[in-house]
């Protein structure tokens, strides 16, 4: 078993530094940013081990990402597309609100097709995590998801599913359908309520998830903590109080936390735990996945003992 396995965009990524307009902004820094390259990386820096596959450009960017990705100590299956790779911009309008423009349309990670995803490496992982960005990239994207999704099925290997709706990339009434498809196929699901609510009713969402197929579902609320129901079982952990320096990346920290326990077979308190208190971490520093915790990091937000 090789651990963690997804595959998705990692694209460049342009941060105006300090709070303001774009058109104020006097210096950027220059780093990457994937949702599934962000789990990843959180899942290594908690001592699991993790595989990134994803296409990139004939570029500096390219290189920047698979080299990046690697430094982390991820396993990292990069494939050059004849494409460029994909960018975006962000700045920070006020301290309550982030924007992000993407530069991503025909790009080499949209270019993702189901040749790209070895039967091998799906079948000898530990568990397969895609998100709901893949499928709104491209058909060859969507395809590769799927298809892949079920060859883990079919080779008795968990699915994990992070949502992760972009309103940007396609319509509400176009993601839905397929969301839901997408979650009605996995062991694990994460997502936040506004984003179950595109393809489930109100009222008792992990409930509502559940009926679905998926035998753990996480609600990921932001500041108000998380709701789980885990094989019937419900939990119910608040957030940390911490300093929110950069909201961006906490998502994807709270999924590789949880991830991260899973692998290492800890029970599901636990893991809902340290995916709080990943998530926790990660808004206090700036960037992606720069910040992505150790457990010794972790242990000393918290108080808890995340030190497996």
């Amino acid at each position: 078993m090789t651990g963690l396995l997804t595959f998705g965009e990692t694209m460049g990524l342009v941060a105006a530094d300090g709070i303001g307009p774009l058109a104020h902004a006097r210096s950027f820094s220059f780093g990457i940013g994937g949702a599934e390259s962000n789990v990843a990386i959180g899942v290594a820096r908690l001592g699991g081990e993790a595989t990134w596959l994803g296409r990139v450009g004939p570029d500096a960017t390219g290189a920047l990402i698979a080299g990046r990705i690697a430094a982390s100590g991820v396993r990292t299956l990069a494939i050059t597309d004849e494409s460029f790779t994909g960018l975006m911009v962000r700045h920070r309008r006020s301290g309550e609100f982030t924007q992000v423009d993407y530069h991503r349309a025909g790009s080499a990670g949209s270019r993702l097709s189901p040749a790209d995803v070895p039967a091998a490496e799906l079948t000898a992982a530990s568990i397969v995590h895609v998100t709901g960005i893949t499928p709104a990239l491209s058909e060859t994207a969507r395809a590769a998801v799927f298809q892949s999704v079920e060859t883990a099925r079919a080779a008795g290997v968990p699915v994990s599913v992070d949502v992760n709706y972009r309103a940007k990339l396609w319509s509400r009434f176009d993601a839905a359908p397929v969301l839901r498809d997408l979650v009605s196929r996995a062991d694990v699901v994460f997502a936040s309520p506004e984003e179950a609510a595109l393809f489930v009713d109100d009222g008792d969402v992990p409930a509502a998830l559940a009926e679905l197929g998926p035998a753990e579902v996480v609600v990921k609320d932001g500041g108000r903590g998380c709701v789980a129901l885990i094989e019937g079982k419900r939990y119910e952990v608040p957030a940390l109080p911490v300093t929110v320096v950069d909201p961006v990346g906490a998502g994807d920290a709270f999924v590789a936390g949880y991830l991260a326990d899973r692998l290492a077979g800890a029970a599901a308190a636990d893991r809902l735990t340290t995916a709080i208190a990943a998530g926790a971490f990660a808004v206090t520093v700036p960037g992606d996945c720069e910040g992505a915790p150790t457990r010794a990091e972790l242990a000393s937000l918290s108080g808890a003992d995340v030190r497996r």
